[in-house]
């Protein structure tokens, strides 16, 4: 079996790339387009084994006058690769697809749900379901996205439930982070680690999808009250170059947390498995999520508190996990 993945980056998706990985060794033959040649993730996708072809199939949302050349290019890959199944995994991805492809385009395709923000506002969830045909399925990655799809009408038959794999590594504390940060041995820490996303304010966000903004002023309130706690927030900025959100949220952990609130910025994969078991309590309160931000933590075996949002409480079980 021959399958086409479509990702939008070549920044993120590391998740995507295991996957990728996973079917080569079944035996599956991965082909992948991504939008770049260079990238964050790139290695692993090199690692994967999967046939990596650079053709950018992301929705141009922002450049509507580029959508017949990039449908033209969709539909020369999909000749040349002549896949069994197109497998996207993003929201923008899938919609580029079904306009390049049509409606009647023989090879089933398959858009891997990440995460319910689009279910979760009617006319995002219209127009992805209304722009499916009878060739098109979809794969929730929670059972949330699941019961999205199926209270929109979507039959059930269409409608599958596949948790994304992580790989399981037992964690250790080494003293990695607090090495890193020059943190005492005895301090707290308290926080997260999260890609940062500005608000999208045509979707009605007040604050960025992670709601670092509320994360930083409850730190704010424990350290007024704890000596020994330290706020540590890692990640950066995805999926543009603009940080004047970012610097924003530097200046606010800095006002709020004199000094004890660390914005710590990018950590690749290997440095952010090792800085989780140093964490004494992980803090996951997006708006809107699948199952991310809360796995990796309770794999270290620190304790995790999430919003009751998406997929969340399905790793966060009350009293269990």
């Amino acid at each position: 079996m021959r399958v086409l993945h479509v990702v939008k980056t070549s920044d993120g998706a590391g998740w995507a790339a295991d996957q990728a990985a996973e079917l080569g060794r079944r035996g599956v033959d991965v082909h992948v387009a991504l939008p770049r040649a260079d990238g964050r993730t790139l290695p692993s996708w090199v690692n994967s084994g999967a046939h990596i072809h650079i053709v950018d199939l992301d929705l141009p949302v922002r450049r509507p006058w580029m959508l017949p050349s990039v449908c033209r290019a969709a539909r020369q890959l999909v000749a040349a690769v002549q896949p069994d199944i197109i497998h996207s995994h993003f929201v923008r991805t899938t919609l580029l697809m079904r306009l390049a492809l049509g409606k009647d385009h023989p090879v089933p395709r398959i858009f891997q749900v990440p995460g319910p923000l689009h279910l979760e506002h009617l006319a995002p969830r219209r127009s992805e379901i209304q722009t499916s045909s009878c060739n098109d399925y979809w794969v929730g990655s929670s059972a949330c996205i699941v019961r999205h799809y199926l209270r929109a009408g979507v039959y059930a038959a269409r409608v599958f439930l596949s948790y994304y794999g992580a790989p399981v590594r037992a964690g250790r504390r080494t003293g990695y982070l607090r090495k890193r940060l020059g943190l005492a041995d005895n301090a707290k820490v308290v926080g997260n680690i999260n890609l940062i996303y500005p608000p999208k304010r045509l979707l009605g966000q007040g604050v960025g999808l992670k709601c670092h903004e509320d994360v930083i002023d409850a730190l704010g309130t424990v350290l007024r009250k704890r000596d020994d706690v330290v706020g540590v927030l890692i990640g950066s900025t995805f999926g543009t170059t603009d940080t004047r959100y970012e610097d924003g949220l530097r200046k606010r952990a800095e006002m709020v947390g004199r000094g004890r609130i660390i914005m710590a910025g990018y950590f690749d994969a290997a440095a952010v498995h090792q800085s989780w078991p140093d964490f004494d309590c992980a803090v996951h309160i997006p708006m809107s999520e699948n199952c991310g931000g809360v796995v990796e933590p309770l794999m270290a075996g620190v304790p995790t508190g999430a919003r009751r949002v998406g997929g969340l409480p399905a790793g966060v079980i009350e009293g269990v996990t």
